[in-house]
C-alpha cells in the first residue's frame, strides 16, 4: 500500500543507512523533548514527584521502549526487517501527537507509553538491518551513524528547548511537532528501501529445512541454552544495562538536576546539554566512526568506559559549579560516542546469527530498559531522600561495572562478515541440528 502511494524510488547506500539510523534521533529526541520540558509539564499539570517517576519510568527511555523491543524483535525476525519499518513511525506519530498536544495527566501519559512503545520496536530493528547490509570494512563506520543520529537528537532537541524557552509550554508541543514532522518524513523515506538481503537468505534456507523436514529449536529458548549466547547476552546486557542506568537517568534527570542541585535556570541547564551532546557527535564521527574499524576496539571502549567515570567523580564530589559543570559535560559527551551504546549497537548485530538477531536485540532491550524503568523510578525520590551525592555514588558504581565486563569480554569481531563470525561462533551451518551442537 505505502509503495503504490508513493512510488517504487528506491532508497539505497548511505541514504538507506541515514534513513534507518533516524530510529536513533527519533528516540533520543523523545527523550529529550521530555527531560527539557519535565519542569514545565509538572507546573502545569501539578504532577508530584511519583507522576514525575511514573512519567519517566513509562517513557522512550524506559519501560515503554522495553515493551516495543520485546515485541518489535520477533515481529522483525518473522516478517522482515522492511515490515516495522513501514509501520512502526506511524505508531510513533500518533504518541507523539498525544504528547503535543496534551492538556491533561491520563493524556501526556498515554502518549508517552505509545511513542516509548514505537521507539522501542524501532531502535533495535534499525542496528540490524544497518550491520546487515554495511561492507564488511565499514561496519562501525555505518553502525555508527545510528550513534551519530542518537548524538544529533539531544544536540538539537536541547538547543531547540533554548530558543522556545521564552514560549514556555507551547515552546515544548513545539518540540514534539518537530518530532512528528522528522518521523514523517523519515518514514516517508524508508518505503522505498529493499529488504535486509540476509534475511531473505535466512528465509529461503528455512524453508528448504521446512522442505526437508529438519525440526528448529525455538528461537528464543535457544537465546538461554546455547552456552555461546549466554555469554554474549552477559557481555552486552552487562556493558548496556549497567552504562544506562547511568546514561538513561542523565538523560530524562540532567536538566532537573542542573535546575534542582545546581541551581541553574531552564535555558543554562539546557545549554549545558547542548555542549554536552556536541561533543558525542564529534568523538562518534570523527573517533568511532572513522577508526572502529582499525583501531582496538577494547581500547577505545575502555577510553570512553575510564572518560565517562572521571566525568561523575568530579560531579559527584566537587561543588556543583560552573567550571565542574564544563569539565563534566566535556568529558562525559566525548565518553559517550566512543561509549557503551556505540559498541553495544555494534557487537549485538555481530553476536548473533541472522534467524534470531532482531529477537536477541528486543529480549536485551527489553532487559535493559525495565532496568532504567525501575531506576528513573526511585531516583527522584532517592535524590529527595538521600541527597544527589548519594545517588551520584551509585551511578559510579554502575559505570565501573559496565568498564570491568567490557573490558574483559570484548570480542575480535573487527574485519570479519557477519556470515564468518557466525561461523566462528556456532559452527559451518549444515542444519538447525548442527548449530546446537558446535555452540554447546
Amino acid at each position: 500500500m505505502a509503495k503504490q502511494m508513493i512510488g517504487a524510488k528506491k532508497t539505497t547506500g548511505w541514504k538507506a543507512t541515514i534513513s534507518v539510523a533516524m530510529a536513533n534521533y527519533i528516540e533520543a529526541g523523545s527523550i529529550i523533548a521530555a527531560a527539557s520540558s519535565l519542569t514545565l509539564w509538572q507546573a502545569y499539570l501539578h504532577i508530584d514527584n511519583m507522576g514525575v517517576g511514573l512519567l519517566s519510568a513509562l517513557s522512550a527511555n524506559a519501560f515503554g521502549a522495553a515493551i516495543g523491543a520485546l515485541l518489535g524483535g520477533p515481529l522483525t525476525d518473522k516478517f522482515g526487517r522492511k515490515f516495522i519499518f513501514t509501520y512502526d513511525l506511524l505508531v510513533y506519530m500518533l504518541g507523539v501527537l498525544l504528547i503535543a498536544v496534551s492538556f491533561n495527566f491520563p493524556m501526556l501519559l498515554v502518549g508517552t507509553v505509545i511513542t516509548g512503545i514505537a521507539v522501542g520496536a524501532g531502535v533495535p530493528v534499525s542496528w540490524t538491518y544497518i550491520a546487515e547490509e554495511s561492507p564488511t570494512h565499514k561496519r562501525a563506520a555505518h553502525v555508527g551513524t545510528a550513534q551519530l543520529a542518537w548524538s544529533f537528537g539531544p544536540a538539537l532537541t536541547f538547543l531547540l528547548a533554548v530558543l522556545a524557552a521564552p514560549l514556555g509550554l507551547l515552546g515544548s508541543r513545539l518540540i514534539f511537532a518537530h518530532l512528528l514532522i522528522v518521523a514523517f518524513i523519515t518514514w516517508y523515506i524508508r518505503q522505498g528501501l529493499d529488504e535486509s538481503k540476509m534475511w531473505e537468505e535466512q528465509k529461503q534456507q528455512d524453508e528448504e529445512d521446512r522442505v526437508l523436514g529438519k525440526q528448529k529449536q525455538g528461537s528464543f529458548k535457544e537465546l538461554f541454552t546455547l552456552k555461546v549466547n549466554r555469554q554474549a547476552m552477559f557481555l552486552l546486557i552487562g556493558i548496556y544495562l549497567f552504562w544506562n542506568l547511568t546514561a538513561g537517568a542523565m538523560g530524562y534527570f540532567m536538566p532537573y538536576i542542573y535546575e534542582n542541585v545546581g541551581g541553574l535556570s531552564s535555558g543554562q541547564a539546557n545549554m549545558l546539554q547542548v555542549v554536552l551532546w556536541s561533543f558525542t557527535v564529534l568523538t562518534t564521527y570523527f573517533l568511532f566512526m572513522k577508526f572502529g574499524d582499525s583501531f582496538s576496539r577494547k581500547a577505545m571502549f575502555a577510553t570512553g568506559a575510564g572518560l565517562g567515570i572521571i566525568a561523575w567523580l568530579i560531579l559527584t564530589f566537587m561543588p556543583m559549579t560552573w567550571p565542574t559543570l564544563i569539565i563534566f559535560v566535556l568529558l562525559w559527551g566525548s565518553a559517550a560516542g566512543i561509549g557503551a551504546q556505540a559498541f553495544y549497537a555494534l557487537w549485538t548485530s555481530e553476536l548473533f546469527p541472522t534467524r534470531y538477531r532482531a529477537s536477541a536485540q528486543g529480549t536485551m532491550y527489553f532487559i535493559v530498559r525495565t532496568g532504567i524503568a525501575v531506576w528513573s523510578f526511585i531516583l527522584p525520590t532517592l535524590m529527595n531522600t538521600l541527597g544527589f551525592k548519594a545517588a551520584g555514588i551509585v551511578m559510579i558504581i554502575f559505570l565501573a561495572i559496565h568498564m570491568v565486563i567490557g573490558i574483559a569480554l570484548a570480542p575480535k569481531t573487527m574485519g570479519k562478515s557477519l556470515k564468518e563470525i557466525e561461523e566462528d561462533r556456532y559452527g559451518k551451518r549444515k542444519g538447525p541440528e548442527n548449530i546446537i551442537k558446535s555452540a554447546n
